[in-house]
Formats: C-alpha cells, sequence, structure tokens
C-alpha cells in the first residue's frame, strides 16, 4: 500500500468521525432545546421568586437550556453557574433523578454532575470554570470575550430580574481594574480577560467561595 493511499484513507477517517461528531452534538443541541422541563421546576422557582412572572420564570428555563448547552460545548472541563437563579432551578431538575439522568444521557452523553462552590478543590478551579463560563456564553451569542458590547443571558439573568440573592454582573468596572467586584456587583469585562485576572470565581483573589459562581457542573 502506498504512503498516499494510507493519508487518503488516513484523511477520509479523519473527516468521518469529524461529521459524526458534528451529527450527534446537533442531535444533542436539538434534544436540549426541545427538551420539557418537569413543572416542578417552575414551581420551585415561584416559592423562591415569588416576584417573577410567569414569562420571566420562562427566562429563567432557558438560561438553564444555556448552561447545558455550554457544558455539551465544554465537553468534561468543568463550567461554572454564573446565574443563583438558574441555579435553583437545576438544583431541583436533579431532584427528579430518572429524567435528569435521561436528560443527561441524550442531551450531553454523560450524567453532569453538580459541584457546590464550597466543594471545589481551590479558588483556581473555580476561576477557570467562571472564565469558561463567560468565554462559551459569548461565543453562543456571538459576542467578543474580550470586547462585549452586552452580557450573555446567564451573566445578564439575576440582575435584570432583580435577584436579590444572586450574581449581578456589569460589562466594565474600570475605576477598580484589579478587582472582579465592586460592592454587590461582579465584573464581567474581568471575568472574560484572561491570565490577567484576579483570581477566584468572581471574587477576590484570597476567596475561595465561589464568588460570582453557583457552583459548576462537570467531571
Amino acid at each position: 500500500m502506498s504512503f498516499l493511499s494510507i493519508a487518503l484513507g488516513g484523511g477520509a477517517i479523519v473527516v468521518g468521525h469529524w461529521y459524526w461528531r458534528r451529527s450527534r452534538n446537533n442531535r444533542r443541541n436539538q434534544f436540549i432545546d426541545g427538551y420539557r422541563f418537569p413543572e416542578r421546576l417552575r414551581l420551585k422557582l415561584a416559592e423562591t421568586y415569588p416576584q417573577l412572572a410567569p414569562q420571566q420564570q420562562e427566562q429563567v428555563l432557558q438560561g438553564l437550556r444555556d448552561y447545558f448547552h455550554l457544558c455539551q460545548m465544554a465537553g468534561r472541563r468543568m463550567v461554572a453557574m454564573p446565574s443563583q437563579a438558574v441555579d435553583v432551578a437545576w438544583h431541583e431538575f436533579i431532584l427528579y433523578t430518572r429524567q435528569y439522568g435521561e436528560f443527561c444521557r441524550k442531551g450531553l452523553g454523560r450524567f453532569l454532575h453538580h459541584t457546590p462552590s464550597d466543594a471545589m478543590p481551590n479558588a483556581e478551579v473555580a476561576s477557570a470554570g467562571i472564565r469558561r463560563a463567560w468565554r462559551l456564553a459569548c461565543i453562543r451569542e456571538g459576542i467578543r470575550p474580550d470586547q462585549p458590547t452586552r452580557l450573555p443571558l446567564l451573566f445578564a439573568l439575576d440582575g435584570e430580574l432583580g435577584i436579590a440573592d444572586g450574581f449581578h454582573y456589569r460589562l466594565d468596572c474600570g475605576a477598580h481594574p484589579g478587582s472582579y467586584r465592586q460592592g454587590d456587583v461582579y465584573c464581567a469585562s474581568h471575568v472574560g480577560c484572561g491570565s490577567g485576572c484576579a483570581s477566584g470565581c468572581g471574587g477576590d483573589a484570597s476567596s475561595s467561595d465561589g464568588g460570582g459562581c453557583g457552583g459548576g457542573g462537570g467531571d
């Protein structure tokens, strides 16, 4: 067998595998988009945040779909949760163990574990998780991660819905370039700036409590 034949055969295998993965990911994304969450998730949101109108509850559930899409994009790498309201819905979904397990199998190809922010190994893991969430959310919504003109849904939700215990982000906190945080507001521009940012998940460099994220999902 000639070198050319081997090269062509190897190339065909690579291309075939690429198409297979693309087709598989498309099927998973379609499943996530079309999945009907248990009604209990809406009831839990109504109990926890009674001020939310039904349309706003739907925004939170769309945020949950978006989060699962980010986890699908990230493979087995940890993705931090940027929204407290969406985290509440995710927690409730996990309680439906059979349905949640089936959803994970069909939508992600694996079981997505929830790791609370205070159970993460260290601040560096949490920091990497929130930066990954920012980058993937921006890519998914066509936003430049390093020069955003708006916040992706998952980073905007808590602020837009007035979630009192939520994670509130603003695009730029230029007055304090060395910190992620100004009071109760987290600086999205510093989350997305790469290795020059302070460590911690939306918090100060010394923080390991998860700061601006509600835990995360990954292996």
